[in-house]
């Protein structure tokens, strides 16, 4: 294989793993339950292939080792990696964690709300979200995609989950979305030196899906600990999944931007508002109007914020 040929190959493996493919599928339909039970049968309790009528005629000629069974369950692709290949017969590059392995929902989230409270900083919060293993999404994502940033920022921006540049990257909001939110906070006079920004989710979904309930609930500890631990003066909620989370309204991010709410992080009040993420922005550009007046918003709130200090300094 030439290098363009591998280097082709590579770049077309990568858009298969940015696009959640992680097993071949073939053209006809494949029951993989009674695959896997074929499987688990000894070969030599299967029946002998029966001959080919061109075997009976007995002309004499060898015949090929019977082809494999085409309803058997395909295999599943080899997913890229910017390590060492795998090639050599060494171990899978993105080893899959058994589901038997996980602990049942109940479990996971009390485990998760029991690491999340040690936490006494956001270093040992990270240490502890790299080394928690009741979220199945750690198993198909790159890395943790914990926070950007500074944490002492008066503003701290929430998400909803990494996708395929954060996941590559390890930080969040670094893609298209993640420009257009820099150039949003530029314009009220905040940038990553002096706001905080993470997401609900720390790993990625496989291919963008939307997490599940159940992954959302498991990770929510942490991210309301990590808001307690940074502590900023306003919590601005990117997108409904972040809203809905994180201050408790069911009604569609329509409705709930530009108002603002109380949070609870620990002892203290924040404020907190609602906006559109910059994901959605980049599918409905209109909508940018309806964002700048949020930002707007924050700018007031954080001016309002210095005269009132400035005033009690007096």
């Amino acid at each position: 294989m030439t290098s363009a040929h591998a280097k082709a190959a590579g770049e077309l493996l990568a858009f298969y793993l940015d696009a959640g493919v992680d097993a071949v599928v073939g053209e006809t339909p494949v029951d993989r339950l009674a695959a896997g039970a074929a499987e688990e049968r000894s070969p030599a309790a299967s029946p002998a292939a029966a001959p080919s009528p061109r075997a009976a005629e007995g002309d004499g000629a060898p015949r090929p080792a019977a082809a494999a069974n085409p309803m058997r369950a395909p295999q599943r692709a080899p997913r890229p990696s910017t390590g060492a290949s795998s090639d050599d017969g060494g171990p899978p590059l993105f080893p899959a964690r058994p589901a038997a392995d996980l602990a049942p929902p109940e479990e996971a989230v009390m485990a998760a709300r029991e690491a999340a409270r040690q936490a006494q900083t956001l270093d040992e919060l990270a240490a502890i979200l790299a080394r928690f293993e009741g979220c199945a999404l750690k198993a198909t994502a790159t890395r943790l995609v914990f926070a950007d940033g500074n944490p002492a920022g008066r503003v701290m921006f929430v998400g909803e989950a990494p996708g395929a540049d954060e996941d590559r990257e390890g930080l969040p909001f670094v893609g298209r979305s993640g420009k257009l939110l820099d150039r949003m906070m530029e314009a009220i006079g905040l940038d990553r030196r002096s706001a905080y920004i993470a997401n609900i989710i720390p790993w990625r979904p496989p291919g963008n899906r939307t997490p599940t309930p159940l992954e959302s609930q498991i990770c929510l500890p942490f991210i309301l600990r990590q808001i307690e631990l940074a502590g900023p003066d306003i919590l601005v909620c990117l997108g409904a999944p972040a809203t809905q989370a994180l201050i408790g309204v069911k009604d569609g991010i329509m409705r709930t931007r530009g108002r603002w709410f109380s949070y609870a992080a620990g002892a203290r009040e924040i404020r907190a508002i609602a906006t559109l993420h910059p994901a959605y922005l980049l599918r409905q550009p209109l909508a940018k109007r309806l964002a700048w007046r949020d930002f707007l918003a924050i700018r007031a709130a954080l001016a309002e914020a210095d005269a009132s200090a400035g005033g009690a300094r007096g």
